[in-house]
């Protein structure tokens, strides 16, 4: 008895002694991430600019009792990288972006936490103030130019029905321009009705054009601007911009989708000239980028990945502004690399993971754009799905072509592009060498 009672006491001074040190490693964890602490301040950053009532998310995502419903889901598209749509691989190319929408990896590690944790609210002392959002009917680079838009330019309404398919309307209007002006700022919006249904807008202006560069489809005009998740318009740089001429037309291409109500939309395009008289330096050339190849080369067999090239040679030094890959339903990834004079090979970005439903202009930083050389080729690589692995493909049987149909395919890059004076392209070339050389001397100091 003896021995089975000093071998029980023993028993439970390990019980004890152990959890004593379970309760000191808990004890040393980190809190689990609350809503109100830790998850809204990035839902403000990253999401709500869609996910609040009135624009075009199906959910807002503003408030605790909102959220909480859709926490499983957050996490499987945040921890999938499917949200926010922002679908470049950020471990090749350019990483440096002014709209990168994306969340680093800390945050999606928080997000991930706070559901695994049963997705607690916390102490709603620590919820952030509501984000103040710009009204949506002001135009928010009037306050930029400190002036109204010199120009609007409406889209003819089109009404989406309650239910059934997306649309595509691609109305041409006339701007009205009798004389030729440079363009400084874009920005475009959808109406206040018709917030809810518009996915994306972009526009395309079409004019007669004898420069390289300015056109790429006959008839369809080159890339304007456009509104998106995350992006309004442009703003061009000092001394850059749009030429406009007399007698041109803008070309929508508005995404619509249902959301269980009829609704009406007429899109607007704000533009802010130069003051009359006032030339810039340098003209940005909007460049549907392959759009020549695909035309011509583009063929899907049933039941396989295709891959496809387009090249297209810089007739001048010039700096890529954006990036903007555009396929159908088919499409899988697009990559852009610039295969230099030289022979040398540089991959400038990569969209691994091309979604359709998402068209994600990619705006590069000032100090990372690439500035190339004349003679530079811009190799476009694309590749579309045409099996059954692909969940958007609407039928693997089907050979497919290039066509304007969703259901039909495509591939081009929508890139402006600023063409240099060789004056200008080795100063840029210059300047960044040294920047380059003075950061490494600061980390070494």
């Amino acid at each position: 008895m003896r021995r089975l009672t000093l071998g029980l006491c023993a028993g439970v001074a390990v019980a004890a002694a152990l959890a004593g040190s379970t309760a000191a490693i808990r004890a040393a964890e980190p809190p689990a991430p609350t809503f109100t602490g830790d998850v809204a301040p990035i839902l403000q950053e990253k999401c709500q600019d869609c996910h609040r009532k009135g624009q075009m998310a199906p959910m807002s995502l503003v408030t605790y009792e909102e959220t909480r419903p859709y926490a499983r889901g957050i996490k499987q598209k945040v921890v999938t990288r499917m949200m926010p749509p922002w679908h470049i691989d950020d471990t090749v190319g350019i990483r440096k972006f002014k709209n990168d929408m994306s969340l680093s990896p800390k945050q999606i590690e928080t997000i991930a936490k706070w559901v695994d944790a049963g997705a607690p609210q916390g102490n709603p002392a620590d919820m952030p103030p509501a984000k103040n959002w710009p009204k949506d009917d002001v135009w928010r680079l009037a306050d930029v130019y400190r002036r109204a838009p010199d120009l609007i330019v409406k889209s003819t309404p089109w009404t989406q029905s309650a239910q059934g398919q997306d649309q595509w309307w691609q109305p041409v209007v006339d701007t009205g321009l009798t004389e030729d002006r440079w363009v400084q700022g874009i920005e475009i919006r959808p109406s206040l009705t018709g917030r809810p249904i518009v996915h994306h807008v972009v526009s395309y202006l079409v004019q007669k054009e004898d420069n390289y560069g300015a056109v790429d489809v006959p008839g369809g005009g080159g890339y304007f601007s456009e509104f998106a998740v995350g992006k309004i318009g442009d703003m061009f740089r000092e001394n850059t911009g749009k030429l406009m001429k007399a007698g041109s037309k803008i070309r929508f291409d508005i995404h619509y989708h249902s959301v269980g109500r009829e609704v009406t939309d007429s899109s607007e395009i704000a533009i802010w000239f130069y003051p009359k008289g006032v030339t810039p330096k340098y003209r940005v050339f909007p460049q549907a980028m392959g759009v020549q190849d695909s035309m011509r080369t583009l063929d899907i067999p049933p039941g396989v990945v295709t891959t496809h090239h387009a090249y297209i040679t810089l007739p001048q030094p010039a700096r890529l502004e954006n990036y903007q890959p555009h396929m159908h339903v088919r499409g899988k990834a697009m990559s852009m690399e610039a295969i230099y004079p030289d022979g040398r090979s540089e991959m400038l970005s990569y969209v691994n993971r091309f979604d359709f439903n998402w068209h994600v202009n990619y705006v590069y930083a000032d100090d990372v754009a690439p500035v190339l050389p004349k003679g530079t080729v811009i190799k476009l690589t694309a590749w579309h799905d045409n099996t059954a692995a692909n969940r958007a493909n609407p039928d693997p049987t089907q050979w497919v072509g290039w066509g304007q149909r969703s259901y039909d395919d495509m591939y081009h890059a929508h890139v402006n592009v600023t063409y240099l004076t060789q004056e200008d392209y080795d100063k840029i070339i210059a300047e960044r060498k040294k920047a380059r050389a003075d950061s490494v001397v600061s980390r070494l100091q």
